[in-house]
């Protein structure tokens, strides 16, 4: 029998939502097909779902933080009409050049996230459609799923298989790590 995870992370853009390259607008948001319910079974669960993303187009100046909160909450009303919820978001504003410890792959976020919401990292889950959304479960002994898209690098679908685990889909990330029996 398989515990359940401490909480689930998951990454935002090409995990839960299309991702479109800064997106920057409310409209723009649009679930990625099964998204919702699969945060309804982590709600289901009684897992916190934690959502940890990247958002360089703060700090490119391509839109504003105010801009990426409305996203956010777009992003909440779509889940809500669907039965689902998110415990929390945290996200990086700085670009990759900062070398700032708060983007992905670093682990300050999830850190933070643990510490607030009283995580245990070790045995929390990962997902992500990008090597850098698992990395930090490599890092802190964790498990972490890739779910490659379309726009994966096939070598960071090499990466994954070599050192945590890749899915054909988000809910077969959670049929792994969300059966009790």
């Amino acid at each position: 029998m398989n515990a359940l995870p401490s909480a689930v992370f998951l990454d935002r853009d090409g995990t839960i939502i299309r991702d479109l390259t800064y997106l920057s607008r409310p409209e723009q948001v649009e679930l990625l097909d099964g998204a919702a319910e699969a945060i309804t079974r982590i709600n289901a669960a009684l897992v916190p779902v934690v959502v940890v993303t990247n958002q360089s187009g703060i700090g490119r100046g391509y839109f504003s933080e105010a801009g990426y909160k409305w996203t956010e909450q777009r992003l909440d009303e779509l889940l809500a009409e669907r039965g689902a919820h998110i415990d929390a978001t945290y996200y990086c504003p700085h670009m990759p050049e900062d070398r700032c410890k708060c983007r992905k792959p670093d682990t300050l976020l999830f850190e933070r996230a643990a510490a607030d919401l009283g995580i245990d990292l070790r045995s929390a889950l990962f997902i992500g459609d990008r090597f850098r959304d698992i990395e930090p479960a490599i890092r802190v002994g964790a498990r972490g799923v890739l779910v490659p898209t379309a726009t994966t690098p096939r070598d960071e679908i090499a990466r994954a298989m070599a050192s945590a685990r890749v899915a054909d889909s988000l809910s077969t990330a959670l049929d792994w790590y969300l059966c009790t029996n």
